[in-house]
């Protein structure tokens, strides 16, 4: 795939700019923002944490998405006039003008993210990103950074799924543009449909901004546009290597279409004209690219009785045309009968690619469905998948929180009667242990200043939510799962295309235990913290205790 242009480079940067400026977040971190202003608190060194609390789709990991937007929204976070002016008029009068100047002084350059790398298999609690810098701006950047992470890692990690359910055979294509939740959600799903495993995209302006490949021929409107053969214009196409004059393709079609009848015993008499007028027309436009939808009328009856005429016509004429689309009723019983014509076409008529032209099947596909291709006979080479795909029916959100875990170097945790929803404190460092094989196995989270554990030697853990007694484990491998990307304002991590995202994404599945992969009823993976940072939140919950008391205690 060639690498984006320079034109392209610069509009996804563009985009990111008008589509995610400051604004684009809640006002309470405007409120709150003020407040640390006038308490003199803004300027404070604070580190906040992004993580969710639970795989997605019932499954037993996610794939980290999103990273590319955020650092380019850092690089671009500055306040502008007009920005100010709307704030003035929607925060409270007694709001001081000071703070608006301070606001329009603001950007990202003392601010440090470091981050799991985008593409890598995720579990839930593991921080995927931690950002640190004075406690305003980091504040400020809250709302952004987990929409921008939120829907990326969950489109992402449904698309990884709907690849496992597929199989590596099968070419998968994003169609769900036009069922996705506005333009921008279209879009994002686009690139991290791609990114999660999907081959090919609909969507034109994401093949701009992002190298996807695009694909697309013709839908059923065009089809029933036609009604007869006289609306065929022009009606002639020259040989593909252009060394003779222009055939009459209706004539020579229609000299095809007898034959195929006479080969499969079918009724001319139930061939729909305007069908066939239509895939005439389209393949005079695009002969290198004839792929129609057969099922307009009647698959059996007429819509594969015209492809195969017209398409014989293309070969004689020495083009190669690329299948067909089945869009309703059973697709794998459908996918089967035009496979088995296609096999007795390219037998009768000494056409051996014919045999193996390309099945596309769209039709509503779920993660469900998808999965069911493995298990019923089918001949359906792509799968074009939409509304489940985009709008992840299954679960419509990943619930990324964005958690303050330090302030002035002394660790933060928020206490909660529900234990999923408290916090880990502190500032930390993400190892991740992996056995003999390569397998992960356990995430462990340490305190920032502990010693990395090393591969072979014990180390003492306990599970980051529940009782559990301390456990000891001994990786094979371990690896560092954070990254230095955004360091005073500048970018410091290598911007991956779309593309070299993919590949990083299959890589990282590829190194998952199957038991893990597994898309219903996987077994848990293990998130840890290590014995000093089980400690540690120990120490805060008893303070916190007795700090309750402070009131009678004075």
């Amino acid at each position: 795939m060639a690498a984006l242009s320079n034109q392209a480079c610069a509009a996804l940067e563009r985009s990111i700019r008008e589509r995610v400026p400051p604004l684009l977040t809640d006002l309470y971190q405007f409120t709150m923002a003020y407040a640390y202003w006038r308490a003199g608190r803004h300027n404070e060194p604070a580190v906040f944490e992004l993580f969710f609390r639970d795989n997605p789709f019932g499954g037993g990991f996610s794939l980290f998405s999103g990273l590319h937007d955020c650092l380019l929204f850092l690089r671009n976070f500055q306040f502008l006039d007009e920005d100010l002016e709307y704030l003035r008029s929607v925060l409270p009068p007694a709001t001081d003008p000071a703070f608006f100047m301070f606001l329009r002084e603001l950007d990202c350059s003392s601010v440090t993210l470091r981050s799991v790398p985008e593409g890598t298999v995720v579990f839930a609690r593991v921080p995927l990103m931690e950002v640190s810098g004075p406690l305003a701006v980091i504040q400020l950047l809250e709302t952004s950074l987990l929409c921008l992470v939120n829907y990326a890692s969950l489109v992402c990690s449904n698309a990884a799924r709907f690849r496992l359910a597929a199989g590596s055979r099968r070419k998968l294509l994003e169609m769900g543009l036009r069922r996705a939740q506005g333009p921008d959600g279209g879009l994002t799903a686009s690139r991290y449909t791609y990114v999660g495993g999907f081959d090919l995209t609909s969507n034109v302006q994401a093949g701009f901004l992002y190298g996807i490949p695009v694909a697309g021929t013709i839908a059923h409107s065009y089809v029933t546009s036609f009604s007869s053969l006289e609306e065929v214009f022009p009606q002639t196409l020259v040989t593909a290597n252009g060394d003779h004059d222009r055939i009459d393709l209706i004539s020579l079609t229609k000299g095809w279409l007898g034959r195929v009848c006479e080969l499969l015993g079918a009724e001319p008499e139930k061939i729909h004209e305007g069908e066939l007028a239509s895939f005439l027309s389209y393949a005079i436009a695009y002969p290198h690219n004839f792929l129609p939808v057969i099922d307009s009328y009647s698959v059996t009856c007429s819509g594969l009785l015209n492809f195969c005429a017209v398409a014989l016509s293309l070969f004689e004429l020495g083009y190669r045309p690329l299948g067909i689309r089945l869009d309703s009723g059973d697709l794998c019983r459908q996918s089967v009968e035009v496979r088995h014509v296609f096999k007795l076409c390219s037998e009768r008529f000494c056409i051996p690619a014919f045999r193996s032209l390309t099945i596309v099947g769209t039709n509503n596909i779920s993660e469900h469905s998808m999965a069911e291709l493995n298990t019923k006979e089918n001949e359906i080479d792509v799968v074009g998948v939409g509304t489940h795909l985009v709008t992840c029916t299954r679960q419509p959100s990943l619930g990324c929180v964005y958690k303050l875990v330090e302030v002035r170097g002394s660790p933060r945790m928020k206490f909660s009667e529900d234990p999923e929803k408290s916090t880990v404190p502190g500032r930390k460092a993400v190892y991740r242990m992996l056995d003999t094989e390569g397998h992960p196995f356990l995430d462990l989270l340490c305190l920032w200043e502990e010693p990395a554990p090393e591969a072979g030697v014990a180390v003492k853990c306990h599970p980051v939510v529940g009782d559990q007694n301390c456990q000891s484990i001994t990786p094979a491998q371990v690896a560092c799962l954070r990254l230095d990307v955004f360091t005073e304002g500048q970018i410091t991590h290598t911007l991956c295309s779309a593309a070299e995202t993919r590949e990083k994404v299959q890589h990282s599945i590829q190194t998952l235990d199957p038991r893990h992969k597994k898309l219903e009823e996987p077994d848990s993976y293990t998130v840890a913290v290590s014995e000093k940072l089980h400690d540690l939140i120990a120490k805060m919950r008893k303070d916190s205790s007795n700090a309750s008391n402070f009131l009678l205690a004075n």
